[in-house]
């Protein structure tokens, strides 16, 4: 006989699957943008054109310094310099995490039904992230700074994480990679202080990574209802120290060094800056409220989501 609990908890989850939406739906609506609203960066972009005099490379409010006493002493010509470097250093760490959401994205889709919409649109947005990633490598190429890997640490636990992931952990993971990223993004493009160049290449990228984002919400919410309850709870936890991850290598702090400022006193400065700590939330602010609403921030996961600086 079924008790009231688990009377209770089917009717849940009736009422769960009805808010979500058909797969194959989203991803035919995917499939029709993304005829619409795909790029050719090598086409569209004027890669020629010499970087304008005094232009910054990312908006100054985003550098990580900003408004520190650091920030403060430093000239403009310095900060326009570290705007550089950081904008090469976002540009690289893209490049390591789109790596990481192909093969996951490969995952999901491999014992699924190649002839559905649902797959199709998985392989073209693995087509996008090439483009990406071809992209950034060449932004990267065309400027002063180096590329800046990941470190070794971070390259090792990438690894691991793309081994043991689940498909709801997979999902989560790509969109906190994807919206903070884009929050960023959004406010750069129509910004004419910064480099025309990097302005282009933020436009493109927000706007095909925001199919993307439309993919991974409606998966993850999908997932979080229909995953055996150990998944769940597996993505909580790897969700918040995929977070921890993410939060420390944003900015690599070889950038600081390369501008010939003090590495160590660079980042204990930005450690306790309250303007980079609420530029950090705002940023994830649209994730973590969408996170909550579906149960992901729940117990040893929120507060490692906490610990890592992107949840007030």
């Amino acid at each position: 006989m079924t008790t009231l609990t688990e009377a209770d908890a089917i009717a849940g989850l009736r009422d769960a699957l009805g808010l979500l939406k058909d797969r194959e739906q989203v991803a035919e609506r995917l499939l029709e943008s993304s005829a619409r609203h795909s790029f050719d960066p090598d086409k569209e972009l004027d890669w020629d054109a010499p970087y304008e005099e005094g232009k910054w490379f990312w908006p100054p409010e985003l550098v990580s310094l900003y408004d520190t006493p650091l920030w403060k002493r430093m000239s403009e010509e310095q900060r326009i310099l570290l705007s550089q470097h950081e904008a090469t250093a976002l540009a690289s760490l893209g490049i390591w995490f789109e790596i990481i959401l192909m093969q996951l994205m490969v995952r999901h889709i491999y014992d699924k039904a190649a002839t559905s919409a649902h797959v199709r649109y998985a392989l073209t947005e693995i087509e996008d992230e090439c483009r990406h990633s071809k992209m950034f490598a060449r932004l990267i190429a065309r400027g002063d700074a180096p590329w800046y890997p990941v470190s070794r640490l971070h390259q090792h636990l990438g690894r691991l994480f793309k081994t043991v992931s689940t498909t709801p952990g997979s999902f989560a993971a790509t969109l906190l990679g994807e919206e903070v990223l884009d929050w960023m993004q959004r406010l750069t493009f129509p910004d004419e202080r910064v480099q025309p160049l990097v302005r282009g290449v933020t436009r493109i990228h927000v706007i095909e990574e925001a199919r993307h984002v439309r993919y991974a919400r409606e998966e993850l919410r999908r997932q979080m209802v229909t995953a055996p309850k150990w998944s769940q709870e597996f993505t909580r936890i790897s969700s918040g120290e995929f977070a921890r991850v993410f939060s420390v290598a944003f900015v690599n702090p070889e950038v600081y060094t390369n501008v010939g400022l003090d590495k160590r006193e660079a980042v204990a400065q930005v450690k306790a800056s309250p303007h980079r700590r609420e530029v950090m939330q705002q940023g994830a602010k649209r994730l973590t409220d969408f996170l909550d609403d579906i149960g992901v921030l729940r117990g040893v996961g929120r507060r490692l989501w906490k610990s890592s600086g992107l949840l007030a």
